[in-house]
């Protein structure tokens, strides 16, 4: 990932409602059917062929889900991408 300028608190918990409000469950997790979701209303453009790739690229961690530092840091690469 590339260096980023800090976020100030306000930035961070803005990006906290984004990922609580996808955060069905409210297991502190994003799972796949979740990422679905995001990517369904954030970026209705993204490719069926990107959604398990991206999913992976960010689950850092490889346990099947994005934790809200995983999801902070895609957040601020550019989501959009996808």
């Amino acid at each position: 990932m590339t260096d980023k300028t800090p976020m100030d608190d306000s930035k961070i918990a803005e990006i906290r409602k984004e990922f609580d409000f996808f955060d069905h469950d409210k297991n502190g997790q994003i799972d796949l059917p979740e990422f679905i979701e995001l990517l369904t209303i954030l970026s209705p453009k993204t490719k069926a062929s990107h959604v398990q790739e991206g999913f992976s690229l960010i689950d850092e961690n490889n346990d099947g889900f994005i934790d809200f530092e995983e999801f902070l840091e895609w957040w601020q690469e550019a989501w959009w991408e996808y």
